[in-house]
């Protein structure tokens, strides 16, 4: 069973000097209970790609392919202060949707918010029923998004960047939280961050995008102990670790290019220390490379564990 399929998707967004081509070609099929994660750099698309399975594109967006769901979808974006209502009660703005959208009563609407906040762990969920969100933590509010986006009972939940302004110890539990709710509700879940360790705890799959696409996607474990696109190994040779002691980072040379316009071949050739001339004739189809991965690359890494299993 799917609960989420993505096929041939293409956005192009309104810019400055015309149309930006912000998602070329993305396909993902995922099935309840999963989380998949998608990971890459500011720009790449990801944002972009969940708002466009919501339908919330911007005036003059233009779209092709297609998108298949298994019912609802819910959304928790990156600042829970900024998308929550700041004159309404938390109460107030988890049973709207039970009233709007499943027809519940307003009493029942509201024994469902109450439900909603203990199933993600809001202590003393009564008195929270009837405070503004300025009166909750960070991390208390990014729950009440998680209980909002619940709240319509979706098929498939869109995560983007939902730890992003959370201390660690407090992101730390709200992964907790999404991996227990995928179980506990069977909902799907696409979970967008620039983090790679983020997904590592939590997300049984990655994609990794680059300049609107997906260039290589595989079993979260498998795909971070041994990268075969280079800049998926470039992202992960950028990431801390401790072992290395006081080395520098490596970070991936150049810039990402400018979506506004048209290339010929890899895009991220230019910065890619293993292109040949074959890359700069077409994009490189995202082709299988061993038991669930699939990489685009013309000269990919060579499958060699040289990590720990699961360490970014």
């Amino acid at each position: 069973m799917t609960a989420l399929e993505i096929a041939d998707m293409e956005v192009w967004l309104p810019g400055r000097r015309g149309l930006v081509h912000a998602v070329r070609g993305v396909s993902l099929s995922i099935g309840p209970r999963q989380i998949h994660g998608i990971v890459g750099e500011s720009g790449c698309g990801k944002s972009t790609l969940l708002k466009t399975v919501l339908g919330l594109q911007p005036r003059g967006a233009r779209t092709s392919g297609r998108i298949a769901t298994a019912g609802r979808v819910g959304i928790v974006f990156q600042e829970p202060m900024s998308a929550l209502n700041p004159v309404m009660r938390v109460g107030a703005q988890i049973a709207e949707a039970p009233q709007r959208v499943l027809g519940l009563s307003r009493a029942r609407a509201r024994a469902r918010a109450l439900e909603l906040l203990r199933q993600v762990g809001v202590p003393d969920p009564e008195r929270r029923l009837e405070a503004y969100p300025h009166e909750l933590s960070g991390g208390l509010r990014q729950r009440v998004l998680i209980a909002i986006a619940l709240s319509a009972e979706p098929a498939v939940l869109l995560a983007d960047e939902p730890t992003t302004a959370l201390d660690v110890t407090v992101q730390a539990q709200i992964l907790r939280l999404l991996r227990r709710i995928a179980a506990e509700t069977g909902v799907a879940i696409i979970l967008v961050t620039h983090d790679l360790a983020v997904v590592s705890q939590v997300c049984s799959a990655i994609s990794v995008m680059y300049a609107g696409r997906f260039v290589e996607t595989g079993p979260t474990q498998d795909l971070l102990s041994a990268p075969r696109h280079p800049y998926t190994a470039g992202l992960l040779d950028a990431v801390p670790d401790p072992s290395r002691g006081a080395a520098p980072l490596v970070p991936v040379p150049g810039l990402p290019p400018d979506l506004s316009g048209d290339w010929q071949g890899c895009a991220f050739r230019p910065r890619c220390g293993r292109a040949r001339p074959a890359c700069a004739a077409e994009p490189p189809a995202l082709d299988a490379v061993g038991q669930g991965r699939r990489v685009a690359c013309l000269n990919p890494l060579a499958h060699t564990i040289d990590r720990p299993a699961g360490t970014p």
